[in-house]
């Protein structure tokens, strides 16, 4: 121990103490969680047995009731919609802010500053304001799509279950938008001028440069971005919360907002947590897809 502390005191093993304490700091509020909330998965799990470490191990029964669960395929499709449109969104939406603001003119700095605002909002936040646009009774969103004749009655976007769930997708999209432009921009401004003059100079049109050197170029940032709106888009949970609180009848209801209710509102944890572990499950293969296209992007 004097010895430890002679070395710390000298700057010496400095940097081994804070990886230590990094370490421990992940050990404590990540790896133990994690691995408690695996293992309530195969046990037997209520209120009272929460906080023992050692209950009834049932395999995958929990699993099989989940399977079972009438609501279980309908929500995990209701899931699939709202990555696969919030990220097909996002990406298209970011990717051509991304390419606008790589022009110059006049003004392009404070207009992406305004786009990275929306980014800097919490989700609960941004969950009340699209709240208030989507409103039935009193709503921006109504009052302006009655004002110019496009619809003739209000529209109850939140509690009518065929639109409820693209309403948080919309939110969702807009919310996410600024992310993936300012990492799509540093694609973007690591590709060399010089070659799309060149390619000008030899005939290409913009479409042209933009299929056959941008895209190609591009495509291993694409794909970490792609990745990582997947795992942040599954973990979103304040604007359903804020929006629509799953409802109404799980129309709008997602995996990572159902594990939630399971094990908080009905008081099902062993369910709930089987609900985390398969999304956790999903979340490794895509984690696995973003190293990949990250070191393909280094070696490239």
């Amino acid at each position: 121990m004097s010895a430890l502390l002679r070395s710390l005191r000298d700057g010496r093993g400095f940097d081994v103490a804070l990886a230590a304490l990094a370490l421990a700091y992940l050990l404590v509020f990540s790896a133990f969680p994690l691995i408690y909330n695996i293992a309530m998965s195969f046990q037997e799990v209520d209120m009272f047995s929460l906080g023992d470490l050692v209950r009834p191990f049932v395999g995958l029964a929990n699993y099989r009731t989940l399977f079972a669960t009438p609501e279980f395929w309908s929500i995990m499709s209701n899931t699939a919609i709202f990555v696969i449109l919030c990220i097909v969104f996002q990406l298209a939406i970011g990717f051509g802010l991304a390419l606008f603001f790589q022009q110059d003119f006049i003004g392009a700095s404070y207009l992406r500053g305004l786009f990275l605002a929306a980014w800097i909002i919490p989700a609960l936040v941004a969950g009340a304001i699209w709240k208030w646009i989507f409103a039935g009774d009193f709503g921006v969103l109504n009052y302006m799509l009655m004002s110019t004749g496009i619809i003739d009655e209000k529209i109850f976007w939140l509690s009518t279950p065929a639109i409820s769930l693209y309403s948080v997708i919309i939110a969702n999209i807009w919310l996410g938008i600024p992310f993936n432009m300012i990492l799509l921009s540093v694609g973007l401004a690591g590709i060399p001028k010089d070659m799309y003059e060149a390619a000008a100079l030899d005939g290409a049109g913009p479409w042209g440069r933009f299929w056959h050197m941008t895209l190609p170029m591009m495509r291993s940032t694409i794909g970490a971005v792609t990745c990582l709106g997947v795992i942040f888009t599954l973990q979103q949970f304040d604007l359903f919360a804020s929006l629509t609180q799953g409802g109404p009848a799980n129309s709008s209801n997602v995996a990572q907002y159902w594990s939630w209710q399971l094990s908080f509102q009905n008081y099902d944890i062993a369910t709930g947590s089987a609900v985390s572990v398969l999304m956790l499950g999903f979340v490794i293969v895509v984690a696995f897809f973003y190293v990949r296209s990250t070191r393909q992007e280094y070696q490239a």
